[in-house]
């Protein structure tokens, strides 16, 4: 969700020397933001831009693209991941950021392979319908739908159907959230929500969303762009399956890891979300990267925080899932 807009004054000062350097270079670039395109152009930009910050591909031993059914008949693409040919390993259900309306498998093709490598699980990313071709609450649905299905099918995938895990980034980390819920309701136990950056609230009041109303990187005018794709109705976005923080009650959902970003307007409602959980008995872990924006999980050869981050989320899964230290 990559649009050129600058912090002015003392909050650009907080950014990394090398968080800095990105900013200005995409700057110089001169594209435009992606919230003036078309959605399809949005995509296709997004998708041509994904990989240039990314770490170095990981190689690994299984890399499969398969199908998972959804609820009204529609086959959903995704891609297994395992880094190693053992069995049966943990797997983490990964759910791409941009908006749910950009992003899809091959755009975090280079972190969920990452994420396998450093956890030592196996990563399912989904590749869940867009808007505004399918508005809310298609994206939710089909996030659940791929989760059940795991439930159910994880051993002949070769995972181990006792240690499942669900996570993302942004929207994606939003989608995590909800199914984490959804899993608690229907007894589904998982070992961990990997949320990076998620979105909680319904409309965007945080004082990090006045603070970085002009980005870095996302700003108010993406944010508001890719919701009106997806879910055009303010009163729809009250919808708990929109904004997480507004669900009734999260006693008793999985264990939390949030990866938050300090120059970020969603940093403040991951930080409520934290807190919500915390204050119903749920163990979270809660880290604050300084000086990066959002996005900066996608930008390891760049951020050193990314790197960090990758290795943070990594452990937090190994220990979720009750594997030993890599």
């Amino acid at each position: 969700m990559k649009s050129t807009s600058e912090v002015a004054g003392p909050d650009h000062a907080r950014l990394t020397p090398q968080m800095r350097s990105v900013i200005e270079r995409m700057a110089r670039a001169g594209r435009p933001p992606l919230h003036t395109l078309s959605p399809a152009e949005a995509r296709l930009a997004y998708e041509l831009g994904a990989g240039v910050l990314e770490v170095p591909r990981a190689e690994l031993p299984r890399v499969e693209d398969l199908h998972i059914p959804a609820r009204d008949g529609a086959r959903l693409p995704a891609r297994l991941y395992a880094p190693s040919m053992a069995a049966p390993l943990p797997l983490l259900l990964y759910l791409h950021g941009g908006g749910f309306t950009i992003g899809s498998v091959a755009t975090h093709d280079v972190l969920c392979r990452e994420l396998a490598r450093l956890a030592g699980c196996m990563v399912l990313s989904l590749d869940y319908r867009l808007a505004p071709e399918h508005a809310f609450p298609t994206a939710s649905n089909d996030a659940w739908d791929a989760l059940a299905w795991l439930a159910g099918n994880a051993a002949r995938l070769g995972a181990d159907p006792a240690r499942l895990a669900v996570g993302g980034d942004s929207a994606g980390g939003t989608l995590a959230a909800v199914n984490a819920i959804f899993a608690r309701d229907v007894g589904l136990p998982l070992a961990l929500q990997l949320l990076i950056y998620p979105g909680t609230t319904a409309h965007q009041d945080t004082l990090s969303h006045t603070k970085f109303a002009h980005g870095p990187i996302l700003d108010r005018a993406a944010i508001g762009w890719f919701f009106d794709q997806y879910i055009p109705s303010r009163a729809e976005r009250e919808d708990w399956r929109f904004a997480p923080l507004l669900a009734p009650d999260v006693d008793g959902v999985a264990p939390a890891w949030l990866g938050l970003a300090e120059c970020d307007p969603l940093v403040d409602e991951g930080v409520e979300y934290g807190d919500k959980l915390r204050a119903a008995g749920v163990a979270v872990d809660l880290e604050i990267y300084r000086g990066v924006t959002h996005e900066f999980i996608k930008m390891g050869r760049a951020i050193a925080e990314a790197r960090r981050a990758h290795q943070d989320a990594a452990r937090a899964l190994r220990t979720a899932f009750g594997l030993a230290e890599g």
